[in-house]
């Protein structure tokens, strides 16, 4: 797996280590956590961009059939 340094200011190390002793988890664990949720976060809206791209595509196409014609086949 690879690895990756994070250099935290004082107070943001403080409060992780506060955090770790109140959650009942090692630092490195909360660090992961958070990585995986930022991930998912971003995941999600990038999805949403594209399907915001995506409204409206098939609009103003009239080489396609209608909904009537798809019915009659």
């Amino acid at each position: 797996m690879p690895t990756a340094q994070v250099t935290l200011t004082d107070t943001e190390s403080q409060a992780l280590e506060n955090l770790s002793q109140l959650k009942g988890k090692p630092p490195e664990v909360l660090l992961h956590e958070a990585v995986e949720h930022i991930l998912a976060q971003y995941q999600q809206e990038r999805r949403l961009a594209v399907l915001r791209q995506a409204r409206g595509m098939w609009r103003n196409r009239e080489d396609l059939p209608t909904v009537e014609e798809l019915r009659r086949e």
